[in-house]
Formats: structure tokens, C-alpha cells, sequence
């Protein structure tokens, strides 16, 4: 396996809307190009909308890209996606589960896709469980009943579980209370400490991008502006904190989110 854990070239992605008798395209990856080197925490910020999602499902083998390339340890993304996906776990606020079915049934079928048998695992889920801190007396209830939070966390549970080579977290802390965002952040320094796993972060949170990565990356409108470390940012810059080096970037706050009907305005203008 290559000393490149990922290896992004041009990376592009377009979608189509139509919105009457006119169609909307909309880049939300243009040309974007990246490496990350094995055992490497990279955390992308990004404002909702910037494209770190589409990422995300473009790495994790969910989408088809109108151009470019990837490679995830050699293999090719999306011509050897079936051997990708044994190397890769993504935890999303969108994390795909059978709904009907509960917590530890679903952890129990991702054990068995990564070749785990039920002997392994039947220890091992109510602990990974625990860790996460996903309450006893729910682990039974089906999925659809969980709130966002408490889904965020099974996600989690399963990236534990099957310890992948690397892992792809896409707002792993949206929707949890203060004390498990912290767990969170603990357990992400766990993994990649125990398994030597690869991270890519994608957050709007800078404090936690800073804390976690080795790296630091802005993706903005779709186009990767950085990525380097904290202190080669700021110094880029000529600044004190990331929060001031994405205005300077940019030309706007990190608070001023960009909105679907923003970007509908300067399509359809």
C-alpha cells in the first residue's frame, strides 16, 4: 500500500436543478486536489453549502464526480469502489442505518460486511456502545425513534467497531450536547491513537478543526482556498486566529452562512 492514504486530483461535481422551464448547475467541487498521508488528521472547514459533504460521499464511494480522480490507498475510488469501501467508514449527520431495525442489530450487520463474526462482536457492541455513551435501556429501539443525536452516536459506535483505515467524519459533532461532543473529540484521538487510522474532518467548528488535525483546509463555494497547518495559515495571513484567516480568504465573517436561495439568486440572475 502506498505511504498516500488519499491522493485527490481536479475533484469536481456538478448538480442540476430545474426551477420552472430553466436548469440550475450548481459546482460543488471545482477542481479541487489534495493529499493525506497515512495516520494523518486533516480537518476541511467549511461554511453549509462549501462542498465538505460532497466530499465526503465522493470518498466514501456514494457519488459519481463530473471530473477528476481519487485514490484511497492505491485504490481507485470509484472504478475499485467495492475495495474502498472495506478500507472506509463514514460518520455523517446523514449516516445510513436500516431504520426498522435497532442500535446493536445494525452494528452487528456492519461487523459481519467487515468480516467480524458474532462471536467477536457480541462483547464487544454493548461496550463500544457504552463508550459512546448510548444509553442501555434504548440499544433495543428501532432506529427511526432515535433522535439525531442519539443516531450520530451509533455512527460513531460503528466506526469503532470496525476500525477503519480511514475515516471519513462529516460534522461528527452536530446535534450533541456539550459532554458528548467531548466524548466525541475523545474518541477520535482514540482511534486514530489505537489504530493508526487516517481522519478527514469536515467541520464548521474551528475550535475542534484546530484541536484534532494536523492539517487545516478551507473549502469555500467549492474551491479548496488552503491547506496547511495552524500556524502556516495564520502566518500566511499575517493573522491571529483561523477565524481571521478565513475573512481574509474570503472577504466575509464565518458566521455570514451562505443560503440555497443565495445561490439560486446568483444562478438564475
Amino acid at each position: 500500500m502506498s505511504e498516500q492514504a488519499v491522493v485527490v486530483r481536479d475533484l469536481e461535481k456538478v448538480f442540476t436543478r430545474r426551477k420552472g422551464l430553466q436548469r440550475r448547475r450548481r459546482s460543488a467541487l471545482k477542481g479541487v486536489s489534495f493529499e493525506i498521508e497515512r495516520g494523518e488528521c486533516v480537518a476541511i472547514l467549511g461554511q453549509n453549502g462549501s462542498g465538505k459533504s460532497t466530499l465526503v460521499r465522493l470518498l466514501s464511494t456514494l457519488l459519481l464526480p463530473d471530473g477528476g480522480t481519487a485514490e484511497i490507498f492505491g485504490y481507485d475510488v470509484f472504478k475499485e469502489a467495492r475495495a474502498v469501501r472495506r478500507l472506509v467508514n463514514r460518520v455523517s449527520v446523514e449516516a445510513s442505518f436500516f431504520k426498522k431495525m435497532s442500535a446493536s442489530e445494525n452494528l452487528s450487520y456492519a461487523a459481519r460486511f467487515y468480516g467480524m463474526t458474532p462471536r467477536q462482536t457480541s462483547a464487544q457492541i454493548p461496550e463500544i456502545l457504552g463508550r459512546v455513551g448510548f444509553p442501555p435501556d434504548r440499544r433495543g429501539e428501532a432506529m427511526e425513534n432515535l433522535s439525531r443525536g442519539m443516531q450520530q452516536k451509533v455512527a460513531l459506535a460503528r466506526a469503532l467497531l470496525t476500525s477503519p483505515v480511514l475515516l471519513l467524519l462529516d460534522e461528527p459533532t452536530t446535534g450533541l450536547d456539550p459532554r458528548s461532543k467531548q466524548e466525541v473529540q475523545s474518541f477520535v484521538r482514540e482511534i486514530r491513537a489505537r489504530h493508526d487510522s487516517t481522519i478527514l474532518l469536515c467541520t464548521h467548528d474551528m475550535k475542534e478543526a484546530e484541536e484534532l488535525a494536523d492539517r487545516i483546509g478551507l473549502l469555500d463555494k467549492g474551491e479548496l482556498l488552503f491547506l496547511e497547518t495552524a500556524a502556516e495559515v495564520k502566518a500566511r495571513f499575517g493573522v491571529e486566529t483561523i477565524e481571521e484567516a478565513f475573512f481574509a480568504a474570503t472577504g466575509r465573517s464565518y458566521e455570514d452562512e451562505r443560503t440555497e436561495e443565495d445561490e439560486e439568486r446568483e444562478v438564475f440572475a
